[in-house]
């Protein structure tokens, strides 16, 4: 008997779609199709590809509003969040078929003959997509892995699996070969596992936490099969007595309430210079109590609800009674998993607040002495996936950006993802780089053929 999955509305706890989930023999059947559509696939002109992504990038952007309005039901997000998302995807899409035409290998020069390489496609690649950014994190992995030539299967979390289905529709739309990018919705430990485990699939795409992503890259080692995880993240907001302090404090609230919190790139410890601390948080606090929070479907929102009963759980049994709060905004009564804006100040480096990924709307602030001091705090974590540095001294910024161990890094800026820079952490923040010039690559397998041309 098929096992079906509600979707529940974050902000009203509403039911909004029950979905079948897949089961361990529909894993292998999609499998099987994708593995006969990739080959298709594969053999296209390059030029023939591409044109499929960009109509499929054609089909998103027609959608958009329908595909944003799915994401603020399902996930919860604001309304203007969700439209930047649905026009990510368009975007990747596009830099994805841009990228196929010029895939191309080396020549090497060699005694006796000729040295060539090619970018030969991995196959067939599993995504597995997580529940606080169903729509463009699933498309971080699709897009390129489509483009070098592969068949993707995506598999997103139990709780965000709509705009992953109208995905897969609107490709078929494009006219993308049936079976070349199917949607298996599923529990992790029933299809999310048989993906992982399936001989066939030779790439696995994990983005979720650091726990589970160690058990997929034990799962993959049996087979040798590669995998690039993006995971957890503890990232630190750094703020130095010569930057400009309004403009910082006026920007560090939605570095860490963006998406209620719920963000791996969340910049949830503020670490501010001491002898402007006291001065910073009378700037930070009617910031962060100002945020607007409410009906994701307003476009005046600015913060909606947590994904579940569950995760509000989680970040409760985080910040616990004896913690000093300096801040604390407001949040909705009623049905919805809300939870306040919520800074914690002043907090021991150690306490569990400021070294566990809460992945709620809660931030810690912790004084530092000089650039040594920073650089320890900073990197005191095993983590380490974003950041910023604000500062006007050049020089320190270059050296706060060498020093601080983290793949993506923000100067004067709490930006963190842009679709042409690659994109990955250091550490237990995962493993391999998504996103950028080099994603295409990622999905192949680089082949040499040497030529004798000796008589």
């Amino acid at each position: 008997m098929t096992e079906h999955h509600q979707v529940l509305n974050p902000a009203t706890e509403e039911v909004v779609a029950t979905v079948a989930a897949t089961t361990p023999e529909g894993v292998d059947t999609a499998v099987a199709a994708a593995a006969k559509a990739q080959q298709g696939w594969a053999a296209l002109a390059p030029a023939d590809r591409a044109r499929g992504l960009r109509r499929f990038a054609a089909e998103v952007d027609a959608h958009a509003e329908e595909l944003a309005a799915l994401e603020v039901r399902e996930a919860g997000h604001t309304l203007g969040n969700a439209r930047w998302e649905a026009g990510n995807v368009r975007d990747l899409l596009d830099y994805a078929a841009g990228g196929v035409e010029r895939l191309s290998g080396r020549q090497i020069p060699v005694a006796g003959g000729i040295d060539l390489t090619f970018h030969e496609p991995i196959g067939v690649v599993g995504v597995i997509a997580p529940w606080n950014f169903p729509m463009p994190i699933a498309a971080w992995g699709t897009a390129p892995a489509l483009a070098a030539g592969n068949a993707v299967l995506l598999k997103p979390a139990e709780t965000t699996p709509l705009t992953a289905l109208r995905l897969a529709e609107l490709a078929l739309s494009a006219g993308l070969p049936e079976g070349l990018f199917q949607v298996l919705p599923g529990a992790g430990p029933v299809t999310g596992t048989r993906l992982v485990e399936h001989p066939d699939v030779r790439k696995i795409v994990f983005t979720g936490s650091t726990a589970v992503g160690k058990r997929i890259m034990e799962q993959c080692a049996r087979q040798v099969k590669r995998v690039t995880l993006e995971l957890g993240g503890k990232s630190p907001n750094i703020v130095f007595a010569d930057a400009d302090l309004e403009k910082a404090a006026a920007a560090a609230p939605m570095a860490f309430l963006d998406n209620a919190g719920q963000d791996c790139c969340a910049r949830t410890r503020i670490l501010v210079q001491r002898e402007v601390y006291e001065r910073f948080l009378e700037l930070l606090v009617p910031a962060v109590e100002a945020v607007r929070v409410g009906d994701p479907a307003d476009p005046a929102t600015e913060m909606g609800p947590l994904i579940s009963a569950v995760q509000r759980e989680r970040v409760r049994s985080l910040v616990t009674d004896d913690l000093p709060v300096a801040a604390r905004g407001s949040a909705p009564e009623g049905p919805g998993f809300w939870y306040p804006p919520t800074v914690l100040a002043p907090v021991g480096a150690a306490a569990p607040a400021a070294t566990e990924e809460i992945f709620g709307p809660v931030a810690v602030v912790l004084p530092f002495d000089d650039e040594a001091d920073a650089l320890r705090l900073a990197n005191a974590t095993r983590y380490g996936l974003s950041g910023s540095i604000w500062t006007r001294d050049l020089g320190r910024a270059i050296r706060m950006s060498r020093g601080v161990a983290a793949g993506n890094l923000s100067v004067n800026s709490h930006s963190s993802v842009r679709y042409a820079t690659p994109f990955g952490g250091f550490g237990e923040s995962g493993l391999g780089r998504e996103l950028g010039p080099d994603a295409l690559a990622a999905f192949t397998e680089t082949k040499n053929v040497f030529i004798s041309t000796e008589e």
